[in-house]
């Protein structure tokens, strides 16, 4: 499997701005800006799709790990927080915090667990990440 997404950026690095696409159209001439990255701009920033892209992939991951212990879930809602910060003098993604609330019928707490890490560690988003990630997991 390939996909592909696209970037434009126009003018300045502060007072330009850019536009990103991807394959699926999911994102079409999506707005962002430096303000959007750096700062508290609304538009979106590649650090915002990657913590998506993680929150969707350790979703999925978790998924499948629980349906190979024979388990379904009747919710798994992950929201991941992304924080971008300088480290000697350069932008760096430095931690994901992955917060995973879970209904999951029949499952013990420590089965539970076992399962979270393990998608955590085997998601495909985490493994290309150089960052620390860090995961709560909770039941109910």
């Amino acid at each position: 499997m390939q996909r592909t997404a696209s970037a434009v950026w126009n003018g300045s690095l502060k007072h330009g701005f850019g536009r990103l696409a991807t394959q699926s159209k999911v994102l079409s001439d999506t707005a962002y800006t430096f303000a959007s990255r750096f700062e508290s701009g609304e538009a979106t920033n590649p650090e915002e799709l990657i913590a998506s892209a993680h929150a969707g992939c350790f979703t999925m991951m978790t998924t499948a790990l629980l349906g190979a212990a024979g388990f379904t879930a009747d919710k798994l809602e992950t929201k991941a927080s992304l924080t971008l910060e300088q480290v000697s003098g350069a932008w760096t993604i430095t931690t994901i915090a992955l917060e995973l609330h879970a209904i999951v019928p029949g499952i013990t707490a420590e089965a539970f667990a076992t399962i979270a890490d393990n998608a955590k560690a085997q998601c495909p988003v985490s493994r290309v990440l150089n960052a620390k990630i860090s995961l709560t997991a909770k039941l109910g």
